[in-house]
């Protein structure tokens, strides 16, 4: 089924969205979750007990089609329009893949995602918490984890910093905080200043570091996304090719718009000289090999925030978000996206948010970027048509590669064939950092990955 093209043909019935997330009972969260209230891991003071009032963002399509979007889901399942259970559950490994089936199996309407995950968290937190009585580290590291990433997927459906959206935020910080404590590689929280405030972040070393100065990586998340998923709990890429990753929510982006932090283009310009400045005063870390990724909403992200800061060796982004005005993921693409993305600007009017997004582009950025850069996208993306992409790509100055997945949607892979039998897009990012990092020279090229796994190379 075209999702897309179901949404936007719907007839246009209206009607009172309903809450977005049913509450917990209020024992439980009270019980739960009160003695997190007001603690954020050695929060900065600038940060601290942020209850900034924000209004619910609602739009048209959100209001009138909320109906379609439940058929859609109904039909479809929790992934109807990306295959979030699968990018959740990647970094968890095989042991979470029931949790992740028997979510998808469950899910039948917008209001069960977050009840379904929550469901989830809580058994994986029970497991964590009676193997840490026993003292069965790896087993508490494991689902400390699991559960931490299930916690942030529960945030996903709430549009708005409310208590239950900071109960969540509170259980993700508090298990991901004890996974760190028993991690097999050392994993610190760490915060960025920016402004008057700091963004959220945790710093990972590779396994078995003992010394010296190492490469790092600066990890931007898509919209739908967060850090606590960033970076796999065994086997990493980046990790395992022994770079150092600084995994951080930018602005606008899970855990900093409930810290008052919102998505800004001034605020995304300061992230790169911001996280640049922190990682040079780490001693694990070499500054002359710093390089940022982004992925989704995050290769916009990153590509704004380098622009800003020549210091970074490379970037490298992936499905990318590149459509001057975002048009099509906002006005065209299920209503979560543009509900989502309202939050993390906080602009609950549509108009006025309508107004904001015209300046949502890299025109004006991309023309300062000198560095080597790194894009791999999917030829049918529906969410940024590739078109934008390529006219970025005349638009950088510097040595660059852009790999184009035939047939492949925004999410880059899905099961496609050009995906399956071509080069992993993890592994290729990986390694075309490390030749980054070792100074290795190349090509100026577009890449064409047909459906027989074969690559085409052009000159761009």
């Amino acid at each position: 089924m075209d999702r897309r093209r179901f949404i936007q043909s719907a007839s246009l019935v209206a009607a009172t969205a309903a809450s977005i997330v049913p509450e917990s009972p209020s024992g439980q969260v009270l019980a739960q979750g009160s003695f997190l209230e007001g603690q954020h891991d050695n929060l900065p003071a600038t940060n601290e007990n942020v209850k900034e009032a924000t209004a619910r963002p609602m739009t048209r399509r959100w209001t009138e089609q909320r109906w379609v979007l439940d058929n859609v889901i109904q039909a479809n399942g929790v992934d109807w329009d990306q295959p979030r259970t699968s990018y959740w559950n990647a970094p968890c490994g095989m042991e979470a893949s029931a949790d992740f089936a028997a979510i998808r199996q469950r899910v039948k309407k917008f209001a069960d995602i977050s009840t379904e995950f929550e469901a989830q968290a809580r058994r994986r937190e029970q497991r964590a918490n009676a193997a840490e009585q026993t003292r069965d580290v790896v087993t508490a590291r494991e689902n400390y984890f699991v559960a931490a990433v299930h916690w942030g997927a529960a945030q996903w459906p709430i549009q708005e910093a409310n208590e239950q959206n900071r109960w969540y935020n509170r259980r993700k910080r508090e298990c991901f905080t004890k996974y760190a404590k028993f991690a097999d590689h050392p994993v610190t929280p760490v915060w960025i200043p920016i402004g008057a405030k700091s963004l959220p972040a945790w710093f990972h070393l590779p396994v078995g570091y003992s010394a010296g100065r190492i490469p790092a990586v600066v990890m931007i998340p898509g919209m739908d996304s967060f850090k606590e998923a960033s970076v796999a709990l065994y086997g990493d890429p980046l990790l395992s090719r022994g770079f150092a990753v600084l995994a951080l929510d930018g602005p606008g982006q899970y855990e900093s718009p409930l810290l008052g932090v919102y998505m800004t283009m001034e605020g995304w310009e300061d992230v790169g000289k911001a996280c640049m400045d922190w990682l040079q005063s780490q001693k694990e870390v070499d500054p002359e090999r710093v390089a940022m990724t982004g992925r989704s909403f995050g290769s916009f992200g990153a590509t704004i925030a380098v622009s800003n800061e020549p210091r970074y060796r490379a970037i490298a982004v992936s499905a990318t978000c590149f459509e001057p005005g975002f048009h099509t993921i906002f006005q065209e693409a299920s209503p979560t996206f543009k509900m989502r993305f309202m939050f993390m600007a906080n602009i609950a009017d549509e108009a006025a948010f309508d107004e904001f997004r015209k300046i949502l582009t890299w025109e004006g950025y991309a023309d300062k970027i000198s560095m080597p850069y790194l894009c791999v996208a999917g030829q049918a993306d529906e969410l940024s048509p590739i078109g934008n992409t390529e006219r970025l790509f005349k638009t950088l100055r510097g040595p660059r590669q852009l790999v184009i997945y035939q047939e492949s949607r925004h999410s880059v892979g899905g099961g496609v064939p050009s995906a399956i039998l071509g080069p992993s897009v993890s592994m290729l990012t990986s390694d075309w950092l490390a030749a980054r990092f070792n100074g290795d020279s190349f090509t100026t090229e577009q890449w064409f990955v047909d459906s027989q796994g074969q690559i085409t190379k052009t000159q761009i």
